[in-house]
């Protein structure tokens, strides 16, 4: 063999050596799965602001206002209210879940005085359908004063609070009985499909950040509402768990399923790209987390929440006074398969030299949902001890992690000036932009186990 072939092989084996030495340093681990808790954000369960909210773990809490309290001229608007609501669901980690409205059964008009004083026309009326009956104030939604108004009101709140981190989700209100877009049973009085349109048109402009539904699936052929099955909108389900599957009975036509499936493919596929939420239906608070609801038109809710792909439901059941715990235990389980779940199946830890250490994630989203924020993401380099020793932004987008038995693959390279010698694991987070907002947690076995907040990934390779 001549010198120049005897040094071509001695470079190969070298290659061959060097490239088995850097592969012995990747490692896959498979992590261990353990259930999510039900304080996850923007997820589960939501109590009103002023209820008994220590009774149950949430993230989101809801509240009503009126507009007549924020909206107090044509251009003149007092956000405290609105403010000190925000602020006091901040505080407790959680973000705000709200609906604005100007009629609201047994309450004063939630029309501005502005507008009364100018003479649009108010309509009160007994609700006998309602047991016990109530009293109702409706405004006429066809007049231009009003509507001008609604568009304005918009306008200002979209500019004001769109993206703002201490509101998770907005139903759009204003319209109809409690802002629920129907003035049932007088029909008559309820908004035409023009003004709906005016009224969808100005969320639109104005909220582009945060996740506005509504109350009612519509296609272009429904006769009481203006098609929303291509506007950007989710949807929430008011009756939940009590008209919201399809019984084959005509007479529950109105059920949510049946007015998905009559709005068509793109209303049925909403949950995709925006969210589902809504309130369970009264009649079943509390009971509808027990083995056997007594109530004769409870529905299965594990199937509700698989066919609607609900992430949160306003709900006092287990609000109003303390539940017992086999009903925390089983409305635990209901909320893990809510909205998103994400579990890290394996990471795959790769030291490549000195500065550099290559990242392979297998994630699942075991839930319904999707994640509908893109919240940014971080790998942590950590010591033996836990100890936080630095940080990595990563471009990772949790709404790309849609329900599905496969796993997304997600992979980067850390590049550092040196990888401290203490270096010992890794681990990932997502970070919640609200202030001492909840943390997003894994469905993993090592979520914190080193560091609150933090999934520990594995043992870097030395």
């Amino acid at each position: 063999m001549n010198q120049v072939m005897m040094k071509s092989t001695w470079i190969g084996l070298l290659g061959v050596v060097t490239c088995l030495l850097i592969e012995a340093k990747a490692e896959t681990f498979q992590l261990a799965p353990a259930a999510s808790p039900a304080d996850n954000p923007l997820k589960g369960l939501v109590p009103y602001a002023d209820a008994n909210v220590d009774r149950f773990p949430h993230s989101l809490e809801f509240n009503y206002l009126k507009l007549s309290d924020l909206m107090v001229g044509r251009d003149e608007f007092d956000w405290e209210p609105l403010e000190s609501k925000l602020d006091l669901i901040a505080s407790r980690g959680c973000q705000a879940v709200f609906r604005i409205w100007v009629e609201y059964p047994n309450q004063p008009s939630g029309v501005p005085q502005f507008l009364i004083e100018d003479g649009v026309k108010i309509t009160s009326w007994t609700n006998t359908e309602e047991k016990p009956a109530s009293k109702n104030i409706t405004p006429d939604y066809e007049d231009e004063r009003l509507v001008t108004a609604l568009e304005r009101f918009v306008q200002e709140f979209g500019q004001r609070y769109d993206g703002d981190q201490r509101l998770g989700f907005l139903t759009a209100g204003l319209l109809g009985s409690w802002g629920e877009w129907h003035s049932w049973p007088r029909a008559e009085l309820f908004a035409s499909k023009a003004t709906q349109l005016r009224v969808l048109k100005a969320y639109s402009r104005a909220f582009t950040k945060t996740p506005v539904l509504l109350r009612y699936p519509a296609g272009k052929s429904n006769p009481r509402y203006v098609a929303n099955d291509d506007l950007p909108f989710g949807y929430h389900d008011d009756s939940f768990a009590w008209g919201t599957l399809d019984t084959g009975n005509p007479d529950d036509s109105w059920f949510y399923m049946n007015l998905l499936a009559k709005a068509g493919d793109n209303a049925l596929n909403k949950w995709k790209k925006h969210p589902i939420g809504g309130e369970i239906r009264p009649e079943v608070w509390g009971q509808i987390f027990d083995a056997k609801p007594t109530h004769k038109q409870a529905q299965d809710f594990a199937k509700c929440v698989q066919q609607t792909h609900a992430s949160w439901l306003m709900d006092s059941g287990m609000f109003n006074k303390k539940p017992s715990a086999d009903r925390v235990q089983r409305a635990t389980e209901a909320v893990q398969r809510m909205g998103y779940d994400f579990f890290v199946q394996s990471a795959r830890i790769d030291r490549i030299d000195a500065q550099q250490i290559e990242v392979e994630l297998q994630v699942l989203n075991n839930g319904v949902a999707p994640f509908y924020y893109d919240w940014s993401m971080e790998l942590a380099v950590l010591s033996s001890t836990g100890d936080l020793l630095k940080t990595f932004p990563v471009d990772w987008k949790l709404t790309a992690i849609a329900p599905s038995t496969t796993p997304e693959m997600m992979k980067t390279t850390l590049q550092m000036e040196e990888i401290p010698d203490s270096a010992a694991k890794l681990a990932l987070r997502v970070v919640n932009p609200l202030p001492k907002g909840k943390a997003l947690r894994f469905a993993n076995a090592d979520q914190d186990a080193d560091v609150a907040g933090w999934l520990t990934l594995g043992p870097i390779p030395k």
